[in-house]
């Protein structure tokens, strides 16, 4: 059993011995046939040539033979050439392409002939003829011959015609402010090179074309091997842009440490990304498709961009025009407060005798009391001691005075004083709580601000004073998310170099530090600066109406327009809020974002309607959260018409039949002072007073001049509804900030008008600021239609409205925009605040309501 054993572990180790021999001479046999194929190929097929600059080569690769080509071309270090390979197939039809690999000291470059691009849903474009620019190696030495080497080579048993120019490229080093013409196309990319000169620390690339398509892409990059030039990979390092017939791009020297860098310029094989039409083709597998012909001319120039003098320049020139309206409101406060303390002094000398007015004054040179040119009952307002009797005397004086007025009956074409009186004394006089009963008080046919500023003066001062602290709150969680978003859109651009990310206006955008646009962000200080100035305005009338109120002074109490300042200061935080907002946005201005720059302009627009209104109805004015909760709806509707309105049929019907219901439900809100209600009642009630008021009796309204104001506003509005249904404009927000912007224009028109109607008139500083600010919005509206970019089309299309700057060569045109209408907001606060001066010394039971 032993020697059984012991022959069957022999058996087995030498089963194992020979297997482990067998695969062994197999494996030596199939690299020898691999060595002596290769060595045969190598000395059998292998052809190397010497070839020379500029002459054609025309030759046949089969999978038979390997071709190289041997260049060798002297460089020096202060001389840069660019050498460029072109190759074109002869053959219509190509078994299989044939490669190109190109060796050089330190890069190697290869492509395929045809090459083949891909474009949307992977179609395929073949290109016969391609040139490549070669990478230029850099030379420490002052001079020195360099060799680079061109194999061909092909899988195809089939023999293919070629042809092979290697040449120089001329003007391969671009020049300061000299324009260079040149060709190219997807399969002929261009790149050149271009070295900073002395004492400029950044450029301005520009690339003009008169053709629009194809479209292409610009690119820079470092100056380093390999140069990305093609349409599957110029995206890949560097900055880039797709353009049709402009683009630019601002260069700074400390992003290239080689002082240099190259501009590449490549042809996209679809126009899709330039907003091209998308062409239609079988969409089959594997199928090669023609691309035509997509050659392209283009213009490249590089100028030298701005230097630190001009970003003082602007910085200064920006705080100097907003520090002026600081100054010149410092100089109007000082000439009232003289003018304050000398009406003071003359109410004084109105109350005393003559010989203590005498004892005063001095005499004059001629021992004669001197004569002012001032009638002592015209200062019967802040300050004034006059008594109750005394006011009832100013009254009913018919003086021409600045004291209580008394109107006439012929400057309001109506016997408004007569309708009052019946409809108080005639049909309500045995009810003992008239004056307190609000539906008989608002129903009036006439109404003053005495009857609709019943409401204790501390409460409402509390109700106006939440809108402050409400946009306050609203502003701060506003703009947290704000920022992160913006830092997060600025650190994509910089990182990715993706410079269609972000809609600037490229001729005339200064970058300083990691902004791209500082310009545009620096001329929203002016929204910045003149809010906080109109605060200090507020702030300044808040500090005297209440030491007028401490004083008992009876102009404060019973006269004027109630004084409310919380949506003036609701307003003026709107105004710093848009320019912070619209600097965020200016960051990187896109589509996404684009309810930074308008939500706050929603807000003043609502705001200063809502002030109009709380003038003459401090009653019954919208609360702080029903305002901001309406101001919401509005910013969501426009974030949903950012995202879903272009050319959705469905969201414009619908906006449009919300927007004609709220105006009808603002207009009977308005037009019944909120004594209606809205329940399961109303259409009944409608019916009712339609049968009653138009088919049994035509009577007229009953309020006439809120019925042709509510009347006006549904035409205006039924119109930009029906003008938003049929056009569908792609800028949806602009659309919603143009209804809001004409709603207010037309409520203040309707305002003033009714004003002077009513025999009211409008002081100096008021008309100064009326028609100041009427003539800078004509301007600022001028420069905001100038359109420098769009981002309802594509990046490549936003450029072809870029212009260079017009201001100081730092502001272009929006920039100015920016300016103007922070000024001609400025402006538009101050004729609120300053509108009604007037009534300041006029009884609130004089002072009509419309």
């Amino acid at each position: 059993m032993m020697l059984l054993r012991i022959c069957r572990k022999s058996r087995h180790k030498a089963h194992r011995w020979f297997r482990a021999a067998i695969v062994l001479l197999l494996w030596m046999c199939a690299i020898r046939s691999i060595c002596c194929a290769a060595a045969a190929g190598e000395t059998k097929h292998i052809v190397q040539k010497e070839a020379e600059f500029d002459i054609t080569y025309n030759d046949l690769v089969t999978s038979d033979n390997q071709t190289i080509y041997a260049f060798n071309h002297t460089i020096s270090r202060n001389k840069t050439e660019g050498v460029r390979v072109s190759v074109d197939v002869l053959q219509q039809q190509v078994e299989s392409p044939f490669l190109f690999v190109i060796r050089q000291k330190q890069a190697v470059m290869s492509f395929q002939v045809p090459l083949i691009l891909r474009g949307l849903y992977q179609r395929k474009y073949p290109y016969k003829h391609v040139a490549r620019t070669l990478c230029q190696p850099p030379t420490r030495a002052a001079s020195e011959t360099q060799y680079f080497f061109v194999d061909v080579s092909t899988l195809s048993s089939q023999g293919t015609h070629y042809q092979l120019r290697v040449s120089r490229v001329e003007s391969f080093t671009l020049q300061t402010d000299e324009k260079f013409s040149f060709t190219a196309s997807p399969s002929q990319p261009q790149y050149f090179k271009y070295v900073f000169p002395d004492g400029v620390d950044a450029v301005i690339l520009k690339v003009n074309s008169d053709m629009a398509f194809p479209c292409s892409v610009m690119s820079v990059q470092d100056i380093q091997c390999p140069v990305y030039d093609l349409d599957n990979n110029v995206a890949f390092i560097g900055m880039y842009q797709t353009m049709t017939k402009k683009g630019a791009i601002t260069v700074q020297r400390k992003d290239f440490p080689s002082n240099s860098f190259y501009v590449v310029l490549v042809v996209k094989t679809e126009d899709e990304a330039c907003g091209g039409p998308l062409r239609l083709y079988p969409l089959r597998p594997d199928e090669l498709i023609d691309a035509g012909n997509r050659t392209k001319i283009l213009d490249v120039m590089v100028s030298p961009a701005i230097n630190s003098e001009k970003y003082v320049m602007g910085m200064l020139f920006c705080l100097g025009i907003f520090l002026s309206f600081y100054l010149l409101t410092l100089l109007v406060a000082c000439v009232e407060n003289k003018q304050m303390k000398r009406r003071e002094l003359f109410q004084t000398l109105a109350d005393v005798s003559p010989a203590e007015t005498a004892s005063l004054l001095g005499k004059n040179n001629e021992g004669k009391t001197p004569v002012y040119p001032y009638d002592y009952g015209s200062f019967a307002d802040n300050g004034s001691t006059l008594s109750s009797e005394a006011i009832t005397d100013s009254a009913t004086s018919t003086d021409n005075n600045y004291g209580y007025i008394e109107r006439s009956l012929d400057s309001v074409a109506r016997s408004r004083q007569e309708s009052l009186s019946s409809v108080e004394e005639d049909d309500y006089d045995t009810l003992d709580d008239i004056d307190s009963d609000k539906n008989i008080v608002r129903t009036k046919k006439y109404l003053c601000v005495s009857d609709l500023a019943r409401k204790d003066k501390r409460i409402l001062s509390k109700k106006y004073q939440i809108y402050f602290w409400n946009i306050a709150t609203i502003a701060v969680f506003y703009a947290l998310p704000v920022i992160q978003l913006v830092i997060t859109y600025q650190t994509a651009v910089n990182k990715t170099g993706n410079q269609d990310l972000c809609y600037y206006n490229f001729l005339c955008a200064h970058p300083l530090g990691v902004l791209s646009a500082f310009n545009n962000i620096l001329s929203n200080l002016g929204y910045v600066m003149l809010g906080l100035l109109f605060l200090l305005i507020v702030l300044k009338r808040e500090i005297v109406h209440k030491r007028a109120l401490v004083r008992h002074n009876l102009s404060a109490l019973e006269c004027g327009i109630p004084k409310h300042f919380g949506l003036y200061y609701a307003m003026g935080t709107a105004l710093m809020m848009e320019g912070f907002l619209s600097g965020c946005y200016h960051v990187c201005p896109n589509y996404t974002n684009f309810q930074f720059d308008t939500s706050f302009m929603y807000m003043i627009a609502g705001l200063c309607m809502l002030k109009l209104y709380q003038k003459r109805h401090p009653d019954i004015n919208a609360s702080a959260y029903t305002a901001y909760a309406c101001l919401a709806a509005v910013i969501f509707f426009s974030v949903l018409g950012v995202l879903f309105g272009k050319g959705n049929t469905a969201f414009w019907i619908v906006f449009s039949v919300i927007h004609i219901l709220a105006t009808l439900l603002l207009s009977t809100q308005l037009y019944y002072m909120g004594r209606w209600r809205l329940d399961a009642g109303v259409l009944r009630r409608i019916v009712s007073i339609i049968y009653t008021d138009c088919i049994r009796q035509c009577s007229g309204p009953m309020y006439i001049d809120r019925m042709v104001l509510l009347v006006m506003g549904n035409i205006v509005n039924w119109s930009l509804a029906a003008y938003g249904l049929i056009e569908r404009p792609n800028d949806f927000a602009s659309y919603l900030l143009a209804i809001a912007i004409c709603n207010l224009l037309l409520y203040f028109a309707f305002y003033i008008i009714m004003k002077l109607r009513s025999g009211e008139r409008i002081k100096c500083l008021p008309l100064v600021c009326i028609l100041f600010t009427a003539i800078v919005w004509g301007f600022a509206l001028y420069f905001f239609f100038q359109g420098l970019s769009t981002w309802q089309k594509t990046p490549a299309e936003s450029r072809e409205h870029n212009r260079d700057c017009i201001l100081l060569s730092f502001f272009d045109d929006h920039d100015i925009w920016h300016f103007l209408s922070s000024i001609a907001m400025f402006g538009s606060f101050l004729v609120l605040l300053t509108m009604d001066d007037d009534l300041d010394t006029v009884q609130r039971d004089k002072i009509y309501v419309f």
